[in-house]
């Protein structure tokens, strides 16, 4: 019975692996430089961004533009018992005239500035929309290099636990080992294919997430990432938030709303000051009454009484809140990038260590301990449990160590969307 037992989960050890592993031609390696340009030109989230600030830049030039004048047409001193007569006396005249409303010397400058100004924080807004898609589609291409270097190890360690069923079941059937040394193989190897199916459910995870970065069919398949080298970087932080200082959007749009406050101050300053309205009537007569019936004119200019208080005062308040919000703002995303500088170069300084470490010492160290003991348990020198024990940790550092590959990467796409700049 236990032979039926262990001929049935070697029959299974065999099968699964050809139920796992068919799949349809792969995709096309991808290519990083062409996925980012797709998502900028393609994304519908950027697309709408840009719509608003074109909305907003029109908007600025209509809060320059002067109010349109105004034509009067009018009969003045009619007769009322006799209405449609214009000699029944001196007086009745046939008035056209045009008025038009000037602002106080500089107002409609400063309206629109401030207009400018707005539009300007949603011009920003978008290269802030830019970098943040670019680090995205950075993240998940990463992300998808170490999930598929991490199935190429699955399947290397499916096929070296395959060796080791079949060594194990060599020595078991002349004598030299133990059936338990078998169902360990086999439930290890039950696990990695547990691990396999879950690495394979983030696989499909991460490309949905991209094409959805993209705005394709979710369909569309995504090729391997291609193996790379990790970029240097030699920047201090004082020249990275240097870097950042001048290129960060997020900066740039900040300190264009503190210059919005301060035309609204000054706007709301000039509102103790009138506005003017300038208007020219001709009107003309005809003879009556003994009169020659000259033709006249008006011209005249009125202007508001700015003595309500309550309203300009409030307008002031308004935009000294708004110059301080940008203001204590600004200050608070500048901390923000100085502590995300030093916090994301110690994270790649570490995981650059770390590949360093694991491919010239670790990895090499681990892989020749792993022979040794497949050959010491030949011999009966070591025993199972040891040879499983050398595997999985050969397994867990090759993981730590694409993982750290791919972090790395990760981090400095994270530093380039902090600074506002490639590197």
């Amino acid at each position: 019975m236990k032979h039926r037992l262990l001929s049935f989960y070697l029959l299974l050890a065999l099968f699964l692996p050809v139920a796992t592993t068919h799949a349809e031609p792969a995709p096309p390696v991808e290519n990083l430089s062409s996925l980012i340009e797709n998502a900028l030109a393609n994304n519908p989230e950027l697309k709408s961004s840009a719509a608003r600030w074109q909305m907003y830049r029109s908007r600025a030039a209509q809060a320059g533009a002067l109010e349109d004048p105004m034509l009067m047409l009018k009969i003045q001193n009619g007769i009322v018992t006799n209405p449609l007569s214009f000699t029944a006396d001196s007086m009745t005249q046939k008035v056209i005239g045009i008025s038009q409303q000037l602002p106080f010397a500089g107002k409609r400058k400063l309206k629109e500035e401030i207009a400018s100004k707005e539009a300007e924080t949603y011009r920003w807004s978008i290269e802030e929309r830019k970098l943040e898609l670019t680090r995205m589609v950075k993240e998940a291409y990463y992300q998808i290099y170490f999930t598929d270097k991490s199935l190429g190890i699955l399947d290397k360690n499916i096929k070296i636990i395959d060796d080791f069923i079949t060594l194990a079941q060599t020595k078991y059937s002349v004598g030299q080992g133990a059936q338990q040394d078998i169902y360990k193989a086999l439930l290890e190897r039950s696990r990695m294919l547990d691990m396999k199916i879950t690495l394979e459910q983030q696989r499909r995870s991460l490309e949905a997430n991209l094409n959805s970065l993209l705005n394709r069919p979710q369909s569309t398949p995504v090729g391997r990432v291609a193996d790379f080298k990790l970029t240097p970087l030699s920047q201090t932080p004082e020249q990275l938030w240097g870097t950042a200082e001048a290129n960060r959007p997020q900066l740039k749009a900040l300190r264009a709303q503190i210059e919005k406050g301060r035309a609204g101050h000054e706007l709301a300053r000039k509102e103790s000051y009138p506005d003017f309205n300038v208007s020219f009537e001709y009107m003309q007569r005809q003879r009556a009454m003994g009169s020659d019936g000259s033709d006249m004119y008006s011209l005249g200019v009125t202007f508001n009484l700015p003595i309500q208080k309550e309203r300009r005062q409030a307008m002031v308040a308004e935009s000294s809140s708004e110059i301080t919000m940008a203001g204590e703002e600004l200050a608070g995303v500048k901390n923000t990038i100085t502590a995300g500088i030093a916090d994301l170069l110690a994270q790649m300084d570490r995981r650059k260590k770390l590949v360093d470490l694991y491919s010239s010492g670790i990895i090499p160290q681990a892989s020749e301990s792993l022979e040794s003991a497949v050959i010491g348990y030949r011999v009966n020198k070591v025993d199972f449990l040891t040879l499983l024990d050398n595997r999985v940790t050969l397994f867990n550092y090759e993981r730590e160590y694409y993982d750290s590959m791919a972090d790395y990467q990760m981090k400095l796409a994270q530093l380039e969307a902090l600074i506002g700049k490639e590197l």
